[in-house]
């Protein structure tokens, strides 16, 4: 049965991505790419969903696991009475096809081994025709094929298994690889070539990190997680790799984080151009222009990993969910919601590329112009706001202060950077945003901004307003909403998002950003020893790889939602980078 969600590691190939168990099975696998239905699912549902374990013949979890390195390869170990075994795991780079390695390496004595195999493609739904070929293993579903190539005898029907003894200084191969079943059989690949070439390709690319601050092993490691989220061909960065890891054990809070967030923007520039990522930087800019070229009336608040803009949202209804939460979701319906902020963060994120030299082009600014035109048409709208909600629209305070911030950073362009604008205008609006928020959206009896206007609720995402420059940390207001909110949204010392009603059953997780943006606040408003203290509570969160998810829970020690979660680890980057002094925006 699948493991807890902590139990799993990352492999990817800057295409798509499997999560390995501690036990040894991968669980979790979409092919050809992130977003494709997955032809290993038995983290959503059992066994019988797909999966693909290889592990010691007496059972049992690792004893020990690490990635190699400042590298994406993955190493796992198991002691046994008869000996010590180790299985590497890696997706090289691609090429034409996607590939899995698994080799399997006898460190002392003499191991049993069993190697399991049942794939299962659409998210576990379709069996497929299996077959020998040329001496290998062939999968066919409709459109899709998988090539087993191994030395060892594989037999046996659902699943297909192996029985080998691994010892001292011997080693045993598998490479499972895609192609669209209409094209010819991949060309086969050599295992240890390809794990000599993954570890340089990785090693080459985490050298050009230039971060020298504090907890420079936990920031480049998440730097490398984050580039494993990477989706090469367009430079968009996933939210997360899996579809419904849920927020709530057993509940109903299950989302497909497989797409790209505008919202994560911002966030993934001031990482990636923090640490000496120019070049993805770049890249994320270019993904984001393509993305939201068009009319700014239609701008979303996500888009697939190529720019793609509909994202229906369907059930997995044969999949009982992990742990029995249900509905397993694929495609998310939050991709049409109206979220103000998003324009905030756009033009946030455009400015912020203009700050650090990377080239503007006329038709940027135009797109820009049009957006701000757009924006100053629906500032005064309710929205559904930064968390998504399902209800009825209200003003949330932090999607308005997110539209201050597209107006802010306009006439900063216009100031600093001599583009054309109505500045005057920008001026006043900003003015006239800046204004509202400070009467509608404060709490003067308790000395707090609040989540929406009118409203009691506190809001994590209100720690953001000094963050982007809306009022300064020295500010009794901002210092007394900080305050508020570790006061009142914090469980075990890490922050909830909200406690107000959402109109979904049941209770959620802290969440972690919220927990790193708090780390931040803390240390803006002085109290810096506090910042620390949290941020090394919020490390040892991580898993024994260094990942993440998007949620935790403090009563059972346990992540929750989708991972590896990009928010939470460009949260690690940032707050990182501020306890080590990194300039304020």
């Amino acid at each position: 049965m699948p493991g807890r969600i902590e139990d799993y590691a990352v492999i990817g190939d800057l295409h798509t991505a499997a999560l390995v168990g501690r036990d040894g099975s991968i669980d979790w696998l979409c092919l050809p790419r992130f977003d494709s239905p997955a032809c290993f699912a038995a983290l959503l549902h059992d066994e019988s969903a797909g999966h693909w374990r290889i592990a010691p013949a007496s059972g049992g979890v690792a004893t020990r696991r690490r990635y190699r390195d400042d590298t994406m390869i993955l190493e796992t170990e198991w002691e046994t009475p008869s000996g010590s075994v180790r299985v590497v795991d890696l997706m090289p780079p691609r090429d034409q096809t996607a590939d899995v390695v698994r080799i399997v390496e006898g460190l002392s004595g003499s191991v049993p081994m069993t190697m399991q195999l049942l794939l299962r493609f659409d998210y576990g739904r379709i069996r497929p025709w299996v077959f020998r070929r040329h001496g290998e293993l062939v999968a066919i579903a409709g459109p899709d094929a998988v090539w087993l190539r191994t030395g060892v005898r594989v037999h046996g029907e659902n699943p297909r298994t192996a029985e080998f003894t691994v010892s001292k200084g011997q080693s045993v191969s598998f490479v499972l690889s895609y192609q669209q079943s209409h094209l010819p059989r991949p060309e086969p690949i050599d295992p240890q070539h390809a794990l000599e070439t993954t570890g340089r390709v990785w090693r080459h690319w985490i050298d050009r990190c230039d971060y020298k601050g504090l907890y420079s092993g936990a920031v480049r490691r998440a730097l490398l997680t984050l580039k494993t989220l990477t989706y090469a061909p367009t430079g968009g960065i996933l939210a997360a790799a899996t579809t419904s890891l849920p927020e709530q054990l057993g509940g109903p809070r299950n989302w497909d984080y497989r797409y790209c967030w505008l919202r994560d923007s911002t966030y993934a520039l001031q990482a990636l151009l923090g640490t000496g990522f120019e070049t993805e930087a770049k890249a994320w800019r270019e993904w984001l222009l393509r993305a939201v070229a068009g009319d700014p009336a239609d701008l979303q608040i996500m888009y697939g990993l190529d720019g793609t803009r509909r994202i229906p949202e369907y059930s997995l209804d044969w999949l009982s969910g992990y742990e029995g939460s249900t509905p397993v979701r694929a495609g998310n319906a939050a991709a049409g919601q109206f979220q103000l902020d998003v324009w905030g963060e756009v033009l946030d994120s455009l400015h912020l590329s203009r700050e650090a030299g990377i080239a503007a082009t006329d038709a940027g600014w135009d797109f820009q112009l049009a957006l701000l035109d757009q924006l100053e048409h629906t500032w005064r709208e309710p929205d559904n706001g930064i968390w998504e909600v399902r209800g009825s629209r209200r003003h949330f305070v932090h999607s308005k202060f997110m539209a201050w911030v597209g107006f802010d950073r306009a006439v900063r362009g216009a100031e600093r950077h001599g583009l054309p604008g109505p500045a005057d205008r920008w001026r006043s609006i900003r003015d006239e945003i800046h204004a509202e928020v400070c009467e509608k959206g404060f709490d003067t009896d308790r000395n707090t901004f609040t989540q929406s206007y009118g409203s009691t609720a506190l809001d994590a995402a209100v720690l953001l307003m000094p963050r982007v420059g809306f009022l300064p940390y020295e500010d009794p207001r901002v210092i007394g909403t900080v305050e508020a909110i570790q006061r009142e949204l914090t469980q075990d010392g890490f922050l909830l998002r909200y406690r107000a009603d959402d109109g979904l059953p049941g209770a959620e997780g802290v969440f972690l950003i919220c927990s790193f943006w708090l780390v931040e606040a803390l240390h803006g408003i002085g109290r810096k020893h506090e910042a620390t203290e949290l941020f090394e509570r919020l490390l040892h969160l991580r898993n024994d790889v260094g990942l993440l998810s998007e949620e935790y829970d403090p009563v059972s020690a346990r992540q929750l939602g989708n991972t590896p979660q990009a928010f939470s680890l460009l949260g690690l980057v940032n707050s990182a980078r501020t306890l080590s002094g990194a300039a304020p925006r």
